[in-house]
C-alpha cells in the first residue's frame, strides 16, 4: 500500500521537453566520459606502481616458497603495454565512479520525490564502499590464498624430493638416488597473472554490493524479510555456486568466501526487515495501515 504525499513532498518542478532531457543525458555522459578518460591517464602515468601493487600477493607467495628473486615475464612486445592498459582502464573506473555517480544522480534527480531522494542518496555512497571493502578482501585475504593453493601445491614435488634429500630428516641421504626427470618451474605470465588478481577483485566487489540490491528491492516492494529468511536454503545453494565458480579449488577460500557473503545476506535481512518496519511507521502514522492486509501478507 502506498503512503500519501505530503505538499513538501513532490517532485522538483523541473519539468522539460525530451529533447531538452536527450541534451542533458548527452552531457552527463560526455562529462562521465571525460571523467574516465583523465583518470584512465593518470593512473596510466603510475601504472608501473599499480602493476606492482596488484602482484603483491604473487610476489610475497614466491618469496615464502623459497624464491629470493621472483620473476613475472610477457612474451609480446606490446603485452606489457596492453597490461598497463587494461589497469588503467578498471583504475580510471575506479577513480572516476564518484563523478558519475554524481552525473547519474543530477539526471535522475528531478525526477524522483524528495522523500525519494534522501532514501536514494545512501545507497549511492554506499555502493563504492560495499565495492572497495570487497576489493580489499580480495587482494588482501583470497588472492594471497590462491597463489599459495596453487604455487604450493605445484611445489610439492620439491619439497618431497627436499625432505628425502636432506640428512636431517632423511639419515639414508648420503646413498639417496638423485631425482629423475624434469624439473617444473613457474614462469609467470604477467597478463595472466594479473587477470587472477582481477577477477578475484571485480567479483568479490560485487559480492558485497549483496546488502545495497536487496535492500534497494525492499524499499521498492519486490521482496520482504519473511521471504528472505524462507529462501535461505535456496541461498545457501547459490552462494556455495559462486564460491565454487570464482574460487579456485581450494575448500578454505571457498568456505571464507560462502561465509562473508552468507553473512552480508544475513545482513541484508535485518536492513529490508528495518525498512518494512520504517514503513509500516509511516503508514501507520498517516492511518493508511491495514492490519487484515498484513495478516494475509504472512499466511501467503
Amino acid at each position: 500500500m502506498a503512503a500519501k504525499r505530503t505538499p513538501e513532498d513532490t517532485i522538483d518542478d523541473t519539468s522539460a521537453p525530451l529533447i531538452e532531457h536527450l541534451a542533458e543525458l548527452r552531457n552527463r555522459i560526455i562529462w562521465s566520459l571525460v571523467a574516465f578518460v583523465i583518470s584512465m591517464i593518470l593512473c596510466f602515468a603510475v601504472g608501473d606502481w599499480l602493476l606492482d601493487f596488484l602482484l603483491t600477493p604473487i610476489e610475497e607467495t614466491m618469496r615464502a616458497l623459497g624464491n629470493p628473486n621472483p620473476v613475472m615475464q610477457y612474451t609480446a612486445p606490446q603485452e606489457y603495454f596492453f597490461t598497463l592498459v587494461q589497469i588503467s582502464m578498471v583504475g580510471g573506473l575506479a577513480l572516476s565512479f564518484p563523478v558519475i555517480a554524481y552525473q547519474l544522480w543530477r539526471f535522475v534527480a528531478p525526477g524522483l520525490y524528495r522523500s525519494e531522494k534522501s532514501a536514494f542518496l545512501p545507497f549511492l555512497v554506499a555502493s563504492p564502499v560495499l565495492f572497495l571493502m570487497g576489493a580489499a578482501f580480495a587482494h588482501y585475504v583470497v588472492v594471497p590464498m590462491a597463489m599459495t593453493f596453487f604455487l604450493g601445491f605445484a611445489d610439492l614435488p620439491s619439497v618431497v624430493a627436499a625432505y628425502f634429500t636432506d640428512p636431517a630428516t632423511n639419515p639414508d641421504a648420503a646413498t639417496a638416488v638423485p631425482r629423475e626427470g624434469i624439473d617444473i618451474v613457474f614462469q609467470g605470465k604477467v597478463n595472466e597473472t594479473l587477470d587472477i588478481t582481477l577477477k578475484m577483485i571485480i567479483a568479490f566487489g560485487l559480492c558485497f554490493q549483496l546488502p545495497v540490491l536487496l535492500t534497494l528491492m525492499g524499499k521498492a516492494g519486490l521482496i520482504g524479510a519473511a521471504g528472505l529468511r524462507n529462501g535461505r536454503k535456496w541461498a545457501i545453494v547459490g552462494i556455495l555456486t559462486l564460491a565454487a565458480i570464482v574460487t579456485p579449488p581450494d575448500v578454505v577460500t571457498q568456505i571464507i568466501l560462502f561465509s562473508v557473503v552468507y553473512a552480508l545476506y544475513e545482513v541484508s535481512i535485518f536492513l529490508v526487515a528495518a525498512v518494512e518496519r520504517k514503513r509500516k511507521e509511516e503508514l501507520m502514522a498517516e492511518g493508511l495501515w491495514d492490519e487484515d492486509e498484513e495478516d494475509d501478507a504472512k499466511d501467503a
